[in-house]
């Protein structure tokens, strides 16, 4: 178990160390000078080459990078080029609404994709498989922003049921108002993760129910409902556990265009605005804290798999 973490927490650091050159190398790709954009296209030359002297953009690429990864470990992301705050100041005040987000899209995940999923794989060929057969596709197909766009038409604009921008209000704080401003964004997130969720656990879940100790429990006089719920769902959950762990880890930064749709204050937003803006640091601090998180949750998912099966051995 140690030796199997030590492993992994040594691919975490090469993968993170591989990871950072790739958002240094795809933030310098990106057109446009940040020292223009910040003072504006009449700034003069001596300004411009102050303000890039300023913010170390006069030094080679991997001078920069190294000075960068150099104060990253120790927990210093820069400032940003427009707030001047320490990224990790702006990070920290975005990652709680797009946590609250994602925990909200992901109830809605689970709550979705578990009946559905059960559903179609047990009863494949009812009206009721078929329908949800089709609404798997749908939700696949659909992309999510054009979801979004639509739940604002329909439901912000012409029903005025709910608000069509939403503000983070804490959860703690008034759960009501929590839940109005992200049910939508949340739901044009879930419609498309709960589909991906219920067709592998619809896929996983069709395999076991064809394997030898389902039919030697139904040959003992087990009541199906205890098959399904103790032998099927639990051998079934373990390829689900790792979708549902790679899309928490995406709902972090993976909703950049949900969030710019519905206007929403999270770190997505945050991104969005940022790359626009050429904010070099808070692009970089931001990807590089979406991709540590994301390699953290896929190291939880492995220790969880052990709960889930007592029969895989980490070693």
């Amino acid at each position: 178990m140690y030796g199997h973490l030590v492993r992994r927490l040594l691919q975490f650091a090469v993968v993170l160390l591989l990871g950072s050159v790739a958002v240094w190398g795809f933030t310098f790709a990106l057109p446009g000078d940040p020292a223009t954009v910040l003072l504006g296209p009449n700034a003069t030359a001596a300004e411009l080459a102050a303000t890039r002297a300023r913010l170390g953009l006069d030094e080679s690429f991997a001078g920069q990078y190294l000075s960068w990864v150099g104060h990253a470990v120790t927990g210093d992301l820069g400032a940003s080029y427009y707030s001047g705050r320490p990224v990790v100041s702006e990070l920290l005040d975005r990652i709680p609404a797009t946590v609250q987000l994602a925990g909200v899209a992901m109830f809605l995940t689970l709550v979705i994709a578990v009946p559905v999923g059960i559903t179609v794989a047990l009863r494949p060929y009812s009206v009721a498989g078929r329908v949800l057969q089709g609404y798997l596709t749908a939700g696949l197909a659909v992309p999510t922003f054009w979801l979004g766009l639509l739940l604002i038409i329909v439901l912000a604009v012409q029903l005025r049921w709910l608000p069509a921008s939403s503000d983070y209000v804490p959860l703690w704080e008034d759960p009501g108002g929590a839940l109005t401003a992200t049910i939508l964004p949340a739901v044009a997130i879930a419609v498309h993760t709960s589909s991906v969720t219920a067709r592998f656990l619809a896929t996983s879940l069709g395999e076991v129910m064809g394997k030898d100790y389902i039919r030697t429990a139904r040959a003992k006089g087990v009541p199906e409902r205890d098959v399904i719920r103790r032998h099927a769902l639990r051998n079934a959950s373990l390829p689900t556990v790792t979708i549902v762990g790679l899309q928490l880890g995406t709902f972090l930064g993976g909703t950049v265009v949900i969030e710019a749709v519905f206007n929403y204050p999270g770190l997505g937003r945050l991104l969005y605005t940022a790359i626009g803006e050429r904010d070099y640091a808070l692009v970089q601090g931001g990807v590089l804290f979406v991709v540590a998180t994301f390699l953290l949750l896929n190291l939880l998912v492995d220790v969880f798999y052990a709960v889930l099966d007592p029969r895989i051995r980490l070693t």
